[in-house]
């Protein structure tokens, strides 16, 4: 193997991933004070008291470090939100200790998570929705998958494979309200979360009536359209 090819396969150093985990920080905390579009390259590593070349070397584009933060974000709270699991045994007690942990886990960032709110569209990098999120999207989806299937959900298999997904989309839906709410403490977003989420599981307890398997097969169909094909379960008691 050629010597440049050994070198570039090698592990980074203990003191390049301080240096990377400084920058880092100190993106975000420049971020927060100045927001996101007006912050510059510069004002990151000069905060973090390296050469503008230097910060570039660990990440191209505050893209780049915006991506960073979000992969963070998933491994510092997996663990986390795995020992949740253990705690709690019901799908509603899973799902108010989940989406309250991450509340309380991005209140720090919440105007930068405002800031990149307007990047829904999923052509743009940073959205949640699109290409280059889908690997962190889909650990997180897989989560909200091991809450369900723990959790001894019944529903028809039609709706059943798509519910991790549609509880995905709800607590980002829940997330985008809690950037922009602007009560106190985000009263609003607390009546929100306590009020939809009792729906939800009223309208879960409900889909399995005998006299909804209509309304199932058009529901099962809509997803299908949204979400594609998904993989077939065995037929859930309704």
């Amino acid at each position: 193997m050629p010597a440049a090819d050994q070198v570039s396969r090698k592990p980074p150093s203990v003191k390049s991933e301080a240096t990377r985990a400084l920058i880092l920080e100190s993106a975000l905390a420049i971020f927060r004070e100045r927001g996101f579009e007006r912050s510059t390259m510069r004002e990151i590593a000069a905060a973090a008291d390296v050469a503008v070349g230097a910060a570039y070397y660990y990440f191209d584009s505050k893209d780049a470090i915006v991506m960073a933060f979000y992969q963070q974000a998933q491994e510092e709270m997996a663990p986390l939100l795995n020992a949740t699991l253990v705690k709690t045994k019901t799908l509603e007690t899973r799902l108010r200790s989940v989406i309250n942990f991450k509340f309380e886990y991005f209140l720090p960032n919440r105007a930068l998570l405002g800031a990149l709110s307007a990047h829904v569209d999923p052509a743009h990098p940073l959205s949640p929705f699109s290409q280059e999120t889908a690997a962190i999207r889909e650990q997180d989806v897989g989560f909200f998958q091991q809450i369900v299937d723990h959790s001894n959900v019944k529903l028809p298999s039609a709706i059943h494979v798509y519910l991790p997904r549609l509880l995905w989309l709800y607590q980002m839906g829940l997330l985008l309200f809690w950037v922009y709410d602007r009560s106190p403490d985000q009263a609003r977003t607390k009546i929100l979360f306590d009020k939809t989420l009792r729906m939800i599981l009223l309208g879960l307890r409900l889909a399995r009536l005998p006299f909804l398997r209509p309304v199932h097969r058009l529901a099962g169909e809509l997803l299908e359209v949204i979400y594609g094909k998904a993989p077939t379960l065995p037929e859930m008691e309704k």
